[in-house]
């Protein structure tokens, strides 16, 4: 493949530390002291206090929705794109709540801010935001709006590590943000994923909902206390505060996280500077180019036709095709969740033409793999072949 999505996104300095790891006489190889290094230090640089290390970004999302469920066992609604990956929509169903879908914006292929305010109501539980492949999703009136009328906001990360706004990391701005480490994303653990979180109770609930609900996994005193006084009956190693799930990741992939934050604000640099390239080299009469960028960290190349072609979308298919260039049609999760079979039963009938701006993207979208030794010649050679095609389709 002469352009894959992703290439080189774990180097030999990283492989060489996980073989040291192991050379030891007895290496710890599930959660332990490398994990809690890398949550810290994984914490510092987004800017909160808490991070909990977990098997994928699915299992974050499923944590995060899983803490609300805790708060509101009685159910209710969470605002959620329908252009995002599956396990977003699918950890709220799983969890018991019901999915509320808003349009995208399509500057930042995150959901409609006015869309979203006029689908709360006093059923809502959450916003679960994605901020997609890089763009900043989220703005101050919808932060001011949020805030004002009690909704959390949940944010979905896992493909734009190092996005910011103003000045903030996305994943620090709501109640809790979920990360993917998955192997083409800004930061890879091969498979990982974080949840971040500011608030101390949630903290807790989230150690123990990554090891079967443990009460052990606690790092409070008080909690532990406060359990083992409860139920004095019970072996204090052995007390489930909750039924909950086995999502620990691995030493291993600790340190792999490790060695890639050291590089992760340079890999966000040169992704954002790929595709501020890309944006000036295509056809702009044909290709979207209009993005919201500031802030970005770029995860893919985003090509979105200007308007619908389903001949040029077919031209372009065999092009990239026969040129080695791989892609996923419909972009992110494949385009519209709304056209899945696993959301019929939550919908009426094709609830998707309510959704045009997802629908666009879904039938006239691809992307296109960023990464960071991605050089600025392939980019044109890239280029030139899509304007080819669009060239063509003038004629």
């Amino acid at each position: 493949m002469k352009y894959p999505l992703m290439r080189n996104n774990i180097l030999r300095e990283d492989l060489d530390l996980i073989i040291e790891h192991l050379k030891q006489d007895d290496p710890i190889l599930t959660n332990g002291p490398k994990v809690r290094e890398f949550e810290a230090t994984w914490s510092e640089w987004l800017g909160v206090k808490y991070s909990v290390f977990v098997s994928s970004g699915s299992a974050a999302n499923l944590m995060s929705m899983t803490v609300l469920k805790h708060k509101y066992p009685q159910g209710g609604e969470i605002i959620v794109p329908p252009f995002t990956w599956v396990s977003d929509i699918a950890s709220v169903i799983q969890t018991g709540f019901t999915p509320v879908f808003v349009d995208i914006d399509p500057y930042t292929l995150a959901m409609d801010v006015d869309g979203i305010l006029d689908k709360i109501t006093d059923q809502t539980r959450g916003v679960f935001l994605t901020h997609i492949q890089g763009f900043n999703g989220v703005t101050d009136r919808l932060l001011e709006a949020l805030k004002e009328r009690n909704v959390p906001l949940i944010e979905d990360v896992c493909e734009s590590h190092g996005a910011t706004h103003n000045g903030r990391k996305v994943g620090s701005l709501g109640l809790m943000s979920n990360f993917s480490f998955y192997y083409a994303h800004h930061l890879s653990t091969i498979e990982g994923g974080m949840v971040c979180t500011d608030d101390p109770e949630i903290y807790q609930t989230l150690r123990m909902l990554r090891s079967h609900g443990m009460v052990r996994e606690t790092t409070d005193p008080a909690y532990q206390d406060r359990y083992q006084s409860s139920y004095p009956d019970l072996n204090k190693d052995f007390i489930f505060a909750f039924p909950a799930y086995n999502l620990r990741n691995t030493e291993i992939g600790a340190i792999l996280g490790l060695s890639q934050l050291k590089r992760l604000d340079d890999i966000v640099k040169k992704r954002t500077d790929n595709l501020l390239y890309f944006f000036d080299k295509i056809d702009q009469s044909i290709y979207r180019t209009d993005f919201k960028v500031e802030g970005s960290s770029n995860y893919a190349f985003n090509l979105i036709l200007q308007k619908p072609d389903m001949s040029l979308m077919a031209k372009l298919e065999e092009a990239l095709s026969s040129h080695g260039v791989e892609y996923r049609r419909g972009s992110a999760g494949g385009g519209n969740q709304l056209r899945q079979p696993y959301l019929q039963p939550y919908l009426k009938d094709k609830a998707y033409l309510d959704f045009p701006n997802t629908d666009h993207v879904h039938f006239f979208g691809f992307y296109i793999g960023n990464f960071p030794d991605l050089t600025h010649g392939e980019i044109d050679g890239l280029c030139a072949i899509l304007n080819n095609v669009s060239a063509k389709t003038k004629l």
